[in-house]
């Protein structure tokens, strides 16, 4: 088949809430677009920036509710793509960062049809940078782990605890709310410092943002004080404290001037 007759679908990166943090390039798609396919997690503010007219389908997942599971978004995706038609795959923050992007991409290439995979900021990018958080900092933070939260179907969270305690590691666990007792108990378990701090970041780069500060040990019981709700991120390590340090930083310049 011919490239400028090939099917193709963009898989597009919203970013992790805020408009303004779109790539140029995904909001030229979005305002181009014939079809818009969205996940729960693009916020309203991006959504109205589809052009009147343009096809709108939302195919959200919540916890315990799925408006269409996944292997029926491939097949809608399939259905879609037409030679011409200009449809545009909108997902919260980065397609190939806990997005199934790779998924839908190698499911539409069994049909033929191409995928172009624009990049957005990523939920740790944008929640670190909006929170003052540095995910890496020289002396105190080496590296940086993203990992899921999600519970798998047989109700065991899978991750490798010995590797993820490491106290010169940031950790950012999305997906985490309703499992923070199992991170918990596990980071501790295998020897991370019950004190390490604990940022929760809530609704991250909009205006409704809530951020959330603690301790490892004390994150099961807070999160539930705190009613927290998703979209929530969880970043662990020593760098959530210099953010502290930089607020108490900024209001003693404050006060003195």
């Amino acid at each position: 088949m011919a490239d400028d007759v090939r099917p193709l679908v963009h898989l597009v990166g919203a970013g992790p809430g805020d408009p303004d943090l779109l790539t140029v390039k995904a909001l030229r798609l979005i305002s181009s677009a014939d079809v818009v396919v969205y996940d729960r997690l693009v916020g309203d503010g991006i959504l109205d920036l589809i052009p009147p007219g343009t096809t709108r389908i939302s195919v959200g997942k919540a916890k315990g509710h799925h408006l269409l599971p996944q292997d029926q978004i491939n097949d809608l995706l399939v259905s879609l793509a037409r030679p011409g038609r200009k449809v545009v795959r909108l997902k919260g923050g980065d397609p190939y960062v806990f997005g199934r992007g790779g998924e839908e991409a190698m499911y539409l290439a069994r049909y033929g049809i191409a995928t172009e995979v624009v990049p957005g900021i990523t939920a740790a990018a944008g929640c670190a940078a909006a929170t003052g958080i540095p995910l890496t900092h020289r002396e105190v933070a080496r590296s940086v782990r993203l990992v899921t939260g999600h519970l798998l179907e047989d109700q065991t969270l899978d991750l490798d605890w010995e590797r993820l305690a490491d106290p010169s590691c940031t950790l950012v666990v999305y997906m985490g709310v309703g499992t923070t007792g199992l991170i918990s108990r596990g980071l501790t378990g295998a020897g991370l410092d019950p004190a390490t701090p604990v940022a929760v970041v809530e609704k991250g780069t909009t205006a409704a943002q809530r951020v959330l500060r603690g301790t490892l040990a004390e994150l099961e019981a807070d999160v539930a004080r705190w009613q927290v709700e998703p979209p929530a991120l969880l970043i662990i390590g020593k760098v959530v404290a210099l953010a502290a340090e930089q607020d108490m930083a900024e209001w003693a310049g404050a006060a003195e001037a």
